[in-house]
Parts: structure tokens; sequence; C-alpha cells
């Protein structure tokens, strides 16, 4: 394996930009608290490290190889962060200012989904198999055996990931109660469900890599 260091910072720059990832994991934190921005880290973290072993098994090349298959995960994916988005926008035309009581008892009925979100968000995203397929042999020595760097590789981007959003998080958390006014959150609301659904739409028109 070569360049390791570089792979690390490479990793730090990509996991920064904000994604659907990011977006299901600032919504959950905002609308069910801590616990719910950190099972869906939880969620997102165990997508990679079957990203990673699929990779590893050589699954993720023949996804990018098929045409088929590409557009099926594509098109699931993209349905699935449209859903997202619409539930999202949706919940804000029922949305009323509930007694304290009655919104905890709401959040933990709701961070339940939160790890299935993050961990489909990211699962059904088929530009996460094209990155490690694309991405991690850039870093491999030519003409040696590929199962450990990767494997190794792949772990290394998803701590890297955890580490990033428990930070990430943390952050969010800190400034809940501002976000927690009703105004706030059904603007904030507003803006991630119409992001949700710009990703999805994105998502839906990408090309398969041949």
């Amino acid at each position: 394996m070569e360049n390791f260091y570089v792979f690390i910072m490479m990793c730090i720059l990509l996991i920064l930009l904000p994604g659907p990832d990011t977006a299901i994991a600032t919504k959950n934190t905002f609308s069910v608290g801590k616990r719910g921005g950190l099972q869906t880290m939880l969620g997102t973290c165990c997508a990679l490290l079957i990203h990673t072993t699929a990779a590893v098994l050589g699954l993720s090349a023949i996804i990018v190889k098929s045409a088929l298959l590409f557009s099926i995960f594509k098109y699931v994916g993209a349905v699935y962060l449209i859903y997202l988005g619409i539930k999202t926008l949706w919940g804000l035309r029922n949305k009323e200012v509930a007694a304290t009581d009655e919104m905890n008892s709401e959040n933990k009925y709701e961070s339940k989904s939160c790890f299935k979100q993050g961990f489909l968000t990211n699962l059904l995203n088929p530009k996460v198999a094209v990155f490690f397929l694309t991405f991690l042999p850039q870093f491999v020595n030519p003409g040696h055996d590929t199962f450990l760097p990767f494997l190794l590789m792949g772990a290394t981007y998803t701590i890297l990931t955890a580490l990033w959003f428990f930070f990430y998080i943390y952050l969010l958390n800190q400034i809940s109660a501002f976000m927690k006014k009703p105004r706030t959150q059904m603007v904030f609301e507003g803006i991630t469900g119409t992001i949700l659904i710009g990703f999805g739409l994105k998502l839906a028109m990408e090309k398969a890599h041949h």
C-alpha cells in the first residue's frame, strides 16, 4: 500500500463534503436529539463496512460494470432519498407546538428509525460503490494482492467518518435549544426535506461508469 497518509488526508476532505449522509444525520440530530444523530451515524458506518466488504470481494466491481445492477441501486436509492425528503416536508403540514412530554414520546418513537435511515441512505447509494472502486486502487501497489489494503482503507474511512460525525453531532446538539424552537425547526426541516429530494433527483440522473 502506498501513500497512506495522503489517503487519510483525502478521506478527511471527502468526508467533510456535505452529502445525503450529512443531511440525514443533521435532520435526525435536530428532530430527535443526540441519540438520534448517533444512531444515524452507526447506521452509516455499518453500511460503509458492507461497502468495504463488497469492494474486497469484488462485488462492487460487478455492480459498477453492470448497467442493470447499477441502475437498480441508483433508482432504489434515489426513491428512498426522495421519500425521506417528502416525508420530512409532509410532516410540516401537521406540525403543531406540542407539550414537552409529547415531544419526548414522539422522539423515542422516531429514534428507532434513525439507524435504518442512516444505513439505507448510504447502502443504497451506488456512488459509494463507485468511490470505493475508483478511489481505493489509487493507493495500492500494482500487481499486489488488494485484500488487506482494501480492508485497511475501508476500515480507516469508516473510522474517520464515525469520528467526524461524532464531533459534528456533538456540535449540533450544543445549539439544539435554538434549533428546537418550533419556527426554527419548521424552517430547517423544510430546507432539509428539499435538500434530500434534490440529492435523490441528482442520484437518479447519475450515469453508470464503464
